[in-house]
């Protein structure tokens, strides 16, 4: 299933490598279709709750909101 947040806080590359890393530590089958720290954006295709993902990326240190509706 597709997921589309709004990621605040990330302001280097380093923080856009500990999103990534950590969203791919919790679901080795995760497809990262979009993490860009400039857009504010991360578009994951993962089988894990949303929930669980938008925890992932908060224990990370960053402000998450979901931007799809579905």
């Amino acid at each position: 299933m597709q997921h589309s947040f709004i990621v605040t806080g990330m302001t280097c590359g380093h923080c856009e490598k500990a999103v990534r890393n950590a969203l791919m530590d919790a679901d080795e089958n995760i497809q990262i279709l979009t993490l860009d720290r400039t857009a504010n954006r991360v578009v994951v295709d993962s089988e894990l709750p949303r929930a669980e993902l938008m925890q992932i990326i908060v224990d990370e240190g960053y402000a998450v909101e979901v931007l799809d509706a579905a």
